[in-house]
C-alpha cells in the first residue's frame, strides 16, 4: 500500500512547466527534488471523484492535487525507481493508494472497475497506443472519464517533421517517448467522446490537456 498526501492550500505553491516524468533519468538527478505541482495538473484532476486508475506514476508529486472527493487511487507504474519515488513524495494521507501490477497495454482488472482514468505525459510512450486507449476504454465504466495530459505533434510542419526525424533516437534515451504523435486524434479514433480540451505551449512543445468519456 502506497499513501498520498495533499495539501489544504495547494494552489499557494503551485510551480510552472512540467514535473511529470515518464522515464526515471531525470529523476534519479533529483530534478524532481525541489519540484512542485503546476497549474496544469490542477487542472487535470480537478473535480474527479471516486475510484481513479492513474497510469504513469511519474515523480509522484501531483498527488497533492487530488481533491477530497476521490476514495481510492490505483497506480500502474513498472519501474521500481520511479514507485519508490512516489512513496518518498507522499506522505500519510486520507485517499488510499495501491499499485496495478501492469502497464498501459495491460491492466490486470476487471472491465468497468474505475471511474476515471488519468494519463499525464505518458500516452507518447505506449509501444501500441491503440491497444493501450483500448486497454484505458475498458476499465472504465460507462460514462467514464479520461483525463489526458500529453505532448502532440506540432501543428507546425517543419517542427512536425524534426519531430518525426528524431523520434528512433529520442525513443532511446527518453523512455519510449514518440514526439510525433497525434495523441487527441487517437483518443477520438478509439471511440472517447472529447468533453474539453486546451491546446498550449510548453517550452516550444505542443501539449493537450482535456476530458473524454467513454460512451455510457
Amino acid at each position: 500500500m502506497i499513501s498520498s498526501w495533499r495539501a489544504a492550500d495547494v494552489r499557494q505553491w503551485h510551480g510552472h512547466g512540467m514535473e511529470q516524468f515518464h522515464h526515471p533519468r531525470p529523476a534519479c538527478l533529483g530534478h524532481g527534488s525541489s519540484l512542485r505541482p503546476t497549474e496544469e495538473r490542477r487542472r487535470l484532476l480537478r473535480g474527479l471523484s471516486g475510484t481513479v486508475l492513474e497510469i504513469g506514476a511519474g515523480d509522484g508529486i501531483k498527488f497533492a492535487c487530488y481533491p477530497d472527493t476521490v476514495r481510492q487511487i490505483a497506480v500502474a507504474e513498472t519501474d521500481s525507481f520511479l514507485l519508490d519515488t512516489v512513496r518518498r513524495n507522499c506522505a500519510q494521507g486520507p485517499i488510499p493508494v495501491h499499485r496495478v501490477a501492469g502497464d498501459v497495454s495491460r491492466l490486470p482488472v476487471p472491465d468497468g472497475m474505475f471511474d476515471a482514468v488519468v494519463c499525464s505525459l505518458i500516452l507518447c510512450t505506449a509501444p501500441d497506443l491503440g491497444r493501450s486507449l483500448a486497454e484505458i476504454k475498458r476499465v472504465l465504466e460507462p460514462g467514464g472519464e479520461l483525463r489526458f495530459y500529453e505532448h502532440v505533434r506540432s501543428a507546425r510542419p517543419l517542427a512536425a517533421a524534426a519531430e518525426r526525424l528524431v523520434t528512433p533516437l529520442w525513443s532511446q534515451v527518453c523512455g519510449g517517448c514518440h514526439p510525433a504523435r497525434d495523441t487527441l486524434a487517437a483518443i477520438e479514433s478509439a471511440g472517447f467522446v472529447v468533453d474539453q480540451v486546451s491546446r498550449f505551449s510548453v517550452m516550444g512543445v505542443s501539449h493537450v490537456l482535456g476530458t473524454a468519456r467513454k460512451a455510457a
